[in-house]
């Protein structure tokens, strides 16, 4: 089974951004809800496969995406 990352937001409207950016571009991505374990926080992440992380940050920061973090699962 692949590793899989998760990108963290403050702003759910930055996630779904992300999910745009990510299927035009065809990179596997899945809006999930925040693990617990990584936030109570309610709202919404990425899950991304962890070899695809470097790769998606260079692409946010190109779009000008806010993000908190990427995490491990």
């Amino acid at each position: 089974m692949e590793e899989r990352s998760v990108i963290l937001y403050h702003s759910n409207n930055h996630a779904i951004w992300t999910g745009r950016i990510l299927k035009k571009r065809g990179i596997y991505h899945k809006m999930i809800p925040v693990p617990r374990h990584l936030s109570s926080d309610c709202g919404y992440c990425v899950e991304i496969r962890s070899a695809d992380a470097r790769t998606i940050e260079e692409l946010l920061k190109e779009y000008g995406v806010e993000y908190a973090r990427v995490e491990g699962l």
